[in-house]
């Protein structure tokens, strides 16, 4: 607090005082927004498979501090007891955790973080899901204390977030593994996830991806997916009916992946497919992404659409590391879904992060016996010796000492510009 000045001091520095005013901008912060929460249903992509999840919810409401940037698109801060989110019919998102530290020495970005998940708190504000699950597969998610108890959860020594499978060597029915999904929400923004390590082999089911409520009204974003000894990445989106891609050309769509699936994304209109998008590096997914050190995934979300990065460990840019992302200045994405014929904000929002991996289920089983996309050149029948992928999880608990994620960060940022 200042302290008053005599008079004549105050008239020789009312000029300095007035010039230095000017410099300070002021924030003004909003308050308001309720909180409820909920699980929606959710979706993974399978060649030939039809997935249908089944709801599970809850619900409290209590008051959020909300914070708006001058782009319309922010983050509310929920109570400590609180999770999810109600839909609002503009950009906003809902946020736990502290904002980075400013970086020095890199060139200034309009991208901030607003969420945080590393280090020995990077199980803070993350939900562990216990209920069945949804896409069927042969796992039992547990939660955070039996996840502890039991070695599947750990910060390692170095400092990375670490989720396992149960490795039991005979099971009789599921084995446990671990689902996480984040108490915060957002709508429109930038996130960047580092990983050095995730789950591959024959029956598992790694995903990191994003979703909203009312599956699959407020549209699901699938950054990492696949199946079995896979080694090129799919990302995918789930929407309901009008969302589409222009176009089937990677030329057209800017992207250096493949369409695998529709241009129709619509959920109903395609057996739950969506519009799904296949890396053309062979280090983007399983034993070749864990063998190159892993890498940073990017998931950007604005009004021009939502795009999909991969950068391999050896090929990030500096912006990211620095906390200063610019995005603006990447390569092409791996996927890219326009604001064309599909308005970001209409088919998506109020979006949580999610890891988990699951055994077998309404993909990995459905083509247990399958050949023929890139990694899989031997089908997991005939590599394992087992005919059902059931059968495998249950009695092979050894095969599932790479089926973790290690995980160094997942950053949340909003454009502040």
């Amino acid at each position: 607090m200042l302290t008053p000045l005599p008079l004549l001091a105050l008239a020789l520095a009312s000029a300095s005082l007035v010039e230095a005013k000017s410099s300070f901008i002021t924030h003004a912060h909003k308050v308001a927004v309720k909180h409820s929460a909920g699980l929606a249903r959710d979706l993974r992509v399978a060649f030939g498979g039809v997935l249908v999840a089944q709801p599970t919810t809850s619900s409290s409401s209590n008051e959020n501090v909300y914070c708006v940037s001058s782009s319309g698109i922010g983050v509310s801060v929920p109570s400590s007891n609180q999770t999810g989110s109600t839909h609002s019919s503009s950009p906003t998102g809902t946020a736990t955790g502290s904002a980075a530290p400013s970086s020095t020495g890199v060139a200034s970005s309009s991208w901030k973080a607003v969420q945080n998940y590393t280090g020995q708190t990077f199980f803070n504000g993350w939900d562990f899901f216990t209920t069945a699950d949804p896409t069927n597969g042969n796992v039992q998610y547990v939660d955070q204390g039996t996840a502890q108890s039991a070695g599947l959860i750990e910060i390692n020594s170095q400092g990375n977030a670490v989720m396992r499978v149960e490795t039991t060597p005979q099971v009789q029915t599921n084995r446990q593994s671990v689902r996480i999904t984040t108490q915060a929400t957002f709508t429109g923004g930038l996130v960047i996830m580092d990983a050095v390590h995730m789950p591959t082999g024959c029956a598992t089911w790694p995903a990191f991806w994003t979703n909203g409520p009312n599956w699959p009204a407020g549209g699901e974003i699938d950054i990492i997916e696949g199946v079995n000894n896979y080694t090129n990445n799919q990302a995918t989106i789930h929407t309901n009916p009008g969302c589409s891609l222009p176009s089937t050309s990677s030329a057209t769509l800017n992207m250096s992946g493949t369409l695998v699936a529709s241009t129709d994304c619509s959920a109903s209109d395609t057996g739950n497919q969506g519009c799904g998008v296949r890396s053309n590096l062979s280090n983007s997914f399983g034993s070749g992404f864990n063998a190159n050190g892993g890498g940073v995934y990017a998931m950007l979300w604005d009004n021009t659409g939502i795009k999909i990065y991969f950068f391999p460990r050896g090929s990030i840019p500096s912006d990211i590391p620095a906390g200063a992302p610019q995005p603006q200045k990447w390569p092409a994405p791996m996927a890219n879904f326009p604001s064309t014929d599909c308005n970001p904000y209409q088919f998506f929002y109020t979006h949580s992060t999610i890891f988990d991996t699951t055994l077998c289920g309404d993909w990995a089983g459905a083509v247990w016996s399958s050949t023929g996309v890139p990694g899989q050149s031997v089908s997991c029948a005939q590599e394992t010796g087992f005919s059902t992928c059931s059968a495998f999880v249950q009695a092979s608990g050894a095969s599932f000492s790479e089926a973790y994620w290690e995980v160094s960060s997942v950053h949340v940022y909003q454009n502040t510009s």
